[in-house]
């Protein structure tokens, strides 16, 4: 393999990571992120399928601000703030460069409706597919990665 086919998944014979990331922790997510653009980084396809508490992570204008924090007496945005301090991708960043990078990004629609969100307006500068488990089963890649965060 020559490093001109590195960022071709077919001739790098790497397949694709789909990332459920159901967790409604900012640190999780926020991770999800880190891998997800990492693995497009390095020539993978990528689709992040995002469920339950984690969806609230696609919602407009800033979602992810409302995510729970696991460190306590923390906030989203006072950790996000913290690791841009000290040279960490913030939230922001992450998102922008799994879209510059063509990360394929879905929403549950059982998840927004179990938690009330399927009429909340989502972030417009994404393409957001809206669509279900076995939409995203069908999308993951039979020699894929799969991940649930």
């Amino acid at each position: 393999m020559s490093i001109n086919n590195f960022a071709d998944p077919d001739a790098a014979g790497v397949e694709k990571l789909s990332l459920v990331v159901f967790s409604g922790s900012f640190e999780k997510v926020h991770y999800a992120l880190v891998m997800a653009s990492a693995a497009l980084a390095t020539g993978r396809a990528v689709t992040l399928f995002f469920t339950m508490e984690a969806s609230r992570a696609l919602l407009a204008p800033s979602g992810w601000r409302h995510l729970r924090p696991d460190a306590q007496g923390a906030t989203a945005t006072s950790l996000d703030f913290g690791y841009s301090e000290r040279g960490v991708a913030t939230f922001e960043e992450l998102l922008s460069a799994c879209a510059d990078l063509g990360a394929k990004f879905m929403v549950c629609e059982m998840g927004l409706r179990a938690l009330g969100l399927e009429h909340e307006k989502r972030r417009a500068e994404l393409t957001i597919e809206v669509g279900g488990v076995v939409t995203f089963l069908n999308d993951a890649r039979k020699n894929g990665e799969m991940l649930f965060i």
